[in-house]
């Protein structure tokens, strides 16, 4: 995905301990939600990992679907009625939902816009094989071109997503910042600090990534 094997190494090292952590907390003995949570979060990091090196582009769709389909699992849980406790609660929860499915949608269309590049790609080769003499013209020739002609106006999305994962990011590291010094009263409670703020840390450095990701697409 980008021409810096500096970049890829560093964002694939990222994404694959991010995914190991979201893993480690799925096996650990929280509530249902929470490892299927962790479990969806481990498997987006693999699967952003996977594209950047163009790993098993024949499961795509499945793993649009599979996003997809993550996206709207947080969405529900954002609107969940208040007596589903084991769902978000509270205005943070529920804010907190909200990005999750964002970040999922985002990493749905950006394997979308990874595809797009593809079949244009594809589109260039068959558009030159049907100039060649005795080429047949047919259905199959301009199947590319309709898929193309289709994607065509993601790679518009690539700018804005790239601004809000950054502003995203800018607001994580910001909490984190913020969060970085306990009050003396917490002082005594360190692992009730140390959660919030390491989830501050994962979630700027997702935001980051994504980003950056984005950016190389517009």
């Amino acid at each position: 995905m980008f021409n810096i094997p500096a970049i890829t190494w560093t964002l694939t090292v990222i994404l694959l301990l991010s995914g190991s952590y979201h893993l480690l907390q799925a096996a650990k003995p929280h509530q249902l939600t929470d490892r299927v949570n962790n479990t969806l979060h481990a498997v987006m990091n693999i699967l952003m990992a996977a594209m950047l090196w163009n790993f098993a582009p024949s499961t795509v769709l499945a793993q649009i679907a599979i996003l997809a389909g993550s996206a709207l699992w947080f969405v529900i849980q954002a609107v969940a009625r208040p007596e589903f406790k084991i769902l978000c609660a509270g205005s943070q929860g529920r804010l907190k939902c909200l990005y999750h499915s964002f970040s999922m949608a985002g990493a749905a269309v950006m394997v979308t816009m990874m595809t797009s590049h593809i079949t244009t790609g594809t589109g260039a080769v068959h558009a030159d094989a049907s100039a060649l003499p005795g080429a047949h013209h047919g259905m199959s020739h301009s199947t590319p071109a309709m898929a193309t002609a289709t994607l065509d106006h993601l790679p518009g999305l690539a700018t804005p997503l790239t601004i809000v994962f950054a502003a995203a990011a800018l607001v994580f590291a910001s909490l984190l910042v913020r969060n970085r010094k306990p009050s003396t009263a917490a002082r005594g409670t360190a692992t009730a600090m140390h959660s919030p703020r390491k989830q501050h840390g994962l979630e700027a450095v997702g935001a980051a990534a994504m980003a950056l990701m984005f950016a190389t697409m517009a």
